[in-house]
């Protein structure tokens, strides 16, 4: 159990250098972004349930695919950063995708037939908006 316990520690220890290495410093902004593409993912499957289509195992591994390459541009975007001794390319990324995000989970409430609070439409049309002058 201890043996366990030191491998489990150790585990996650990596997992952080690695994040941190590939990301910088967490900030909420990074948080935000990430809980967007898993909630984007969730209503998509819902969505495609609620609409009776089924879900497919291609379209699925394509999703997953395309947010794969999302974080893969935002770690290049932050090792550009460092590269330059900036901070906006990576922040720009994230708007730039996090307001794609927001537009796809609005598109899939909207599948869904559930209202969607004006409040949140706005926060999502100023992610947009950031989201194209940074792009």
């Amino acid at each position: 159990m201890e043996r366990l316990d030191l491998t489990l520690k150790w585990g996650i220890a990596l997992l952080g250098s690695a994040a941190t290495y590939l990301l910088g410093e967490w900030s909420e902004l990074i948080s935000f972004f990430l809980f967007a593409i898993v909630i984007d993912y969730v209503t998509g499957i819902l969505a495609s349930l609620k609409e009776g289509k089924g879900l497919s195992s291609s379209v699925g591994f394509w999703g997953l695919a395309k947010k794969g390459l999302m974080l893969l541009v935002v770690i290049l975007a932050h090792r550009l950063d460092e590269l330059f001794g900036t901070d906006v390319i990576m922040i720009g990324a994230i708007y730039f995708y996090l307001a794609n995000e927001l537009i796809s989970v609005t598109e899939n409430y909207g599948r869904m037939g559930l209202p969607l609070p004006n409040k949140i439409r706005d926060v999502i049309a100023i992610f947009k908006q950031k989201g194209s002058d940074q792009s």
